[in-house]
């Protein structure tokens, strides 16, 4: 059947709109005081309609919107009235020429004002409809259920609480508004404050493939919730990294950063804090992998006009002498004729200063019987790290050091043992699990953790 939804202009093709498209033909149809053709069934189970095919169609359609609305409560944690959460959820998700301008300038001048106007008075007349009227011909209080809704689990797994809370917050603005012009104005101002998509929405993301081999930008859905502050020590490193991001989210010069050292020092564990410190600052993370470097403009240029700063976050980076494909990171970085975009910089970390294994031979400029301008060699070697204009070392502690962030942790996370048998254990479990390092002593308390609880 058609719909009002067909007359949109900015908001269509959502995904997953199915549900949208069911329930909203039968509202429209039911709250329609023209339609008399819905009756439903008589006391005795005796179907009175005018089409009974027809019939049975729309109520499984109903019944089918009704399960998938609850699908959708558990993974985002919604509450309330879920029928409003998902036409909220489905307008901040839909990037278009109106959202996307309104999350860099807010209040966009000219037509496509009017245009997305002409778009949210239909989404207000769903906001408006009633639902009563769908347990009333289908004969149950599913809608009732649906419209006030108690979820088990309000964590959900797709959104960060605060944001889960903010599209709940949208979702009540809107159900409330008095008119287009007040319903317009929410979601301005939700795209400006919060942004649009998922590129909005989520903090951390990594590349994949679609069906058809193009590249996309895919969310990652539970992130570790590290603070710098977790990461006992190394405050020389941390304050070089977060000096660095601050300039970047505030839009000044910043340099691609390389964080390199021993394994389980922090490295990654910086990273992760870095998000969590200035995701609201409007920092979003891309994970990308060596094999994948040769997406890399390809997914720049899916973000380099959006109105937030990305990290590309190299993990783990190193290169064997045969693999080339750090050639592609040298061009994005610096000396290929496009220029990078303001807001984009590459973070890496690897165990390896230069990134490159590096051979004795090539460090011999007259071993003409390997290379005959090994010098050149070297220096094509550790051309890529000297393209990270911070470079920051993380090393391991010494054992005091490591004493220390045992006693820390410790403490954190409430073990009580004395100190003297707790710094002994310590020193007996670092001997045969990687020696003195930040995730030694974590993996430490984390034992103690374990069996102290039993």
């Amino acid at each position: 059947m058609r719909t009002k939804l067909e007359e949109c202009i900015l908001y269509r093709n959502f995904a997953e709109e199915d549900v949208l498209h069911d329930i909203a033909s039968l509202l429209w149809r039911l709250n329609d005081e023209a339609f008399t053709s819905f009756v439903p069934l008589g006391a005795q189970g005796n179907l009175h309609h005018s089409d009974e095919d027809s019939y049975w169609e729309d109520r499984s359609a109903y019944f089918r919107g009704i399960a998938a609305l609850v699908e959708m409560a558990g993974s985002y944690g919604f509450e309330g009235n879920l029928w409003h959460d998902y036409l909220t959820l489905l307008l901040v998700n839909h990037e278009n020429a109106f959202s996307k301008a309104c999350e860099i300038r807010g209040r966009v001048p000219g037509s496509i004002t009017a245009l997305a106007e002409h778009d949210f008075s239909i989404f207000k007349e769903l906001f408006d409809l009633s639902f009563s009227v769908l347990d009333t011909a289908f004969d149950t209080n599913c809608g009732k259920a649906i419209c006030s809704f108690q979820n088990a689990d309000v964590s959900g797994r797709m959104f960060n609480r605060r944001i889960r809370d903010r599209i709940g917050e949208l979702s009540s603005s809107l159900a409330h508004a008095q008119n287009t012009a007040a319903f317009t104005e929410a979601m301005i101002g939700f795209y400006h404050d919060f942004g649009v998509g998922k590129l909005g929405l989520h903090k951390a993301f990594r590349v994949a493939h679609d069906e058809k081999g193009h590249v996309e930008i895919v969310p990652i859905k539970q992130i570790a919730h590290v603070q710098l502050e977790d990461l006992v020590g190394y405050e020389e490193a941390k304050k070089k990294l977060i000096e660095n991001t601050e300039a970047f989210v505030c839009g000044r010069k910043a340099n691609n950063c390389l964080l390199f050292g021993e394994a389980g020092t922090g490295k990654s564990s910086s990273i992760k804090g870095i998000l969590n410190r200035y995701y609201e600052r409007g920092l979003r993370i891309i994970e990308m992998y060596k094999h994948q470097f040769q997406d890399l403009h390809e997914v720049i240029a899916q973000i380099k006009d959006r109105n937030y700063r990305f990290i590309i976050y190299l993990d783990d980076l190193s290169f064997e002498e045969f693999e080339i494909e750090y050639k592609y990171l040298k061009a994005v970085i610096e000396g290929g004729l496009e220029k990078k975009p303001d807001n984009i910089l590459i973070y890496a970390t690897s165990n390896r200063r230069n990134l490159i294994r590096e051979r004795f031979s090539d460090k011999l400029e007259l071993a003409d019987d390997d290379d005959l301008h090994s010098s050149d060699t070297v220096q094509e070697k550790h051309s890529l790290a000297y393209r990270f204009g911070v470079r920051i070392y993380f090393g391991s502690p010494m054992r005091k050091e490591f004493e220390n962030i045992v006693r820390v942790l410790a403490q954190r996370n409430g073990i009580e043992m004395e100190e003297k048998e707790l710094l002994s254990e310590a020193n007996k479990w670092e001997l045969s699990h990687g020696g003195y390092t930040g995730r030694c002593a974590q993996q430490f308390i984390d034992h103690l953790s374990g069996t102290l609880t039993k």
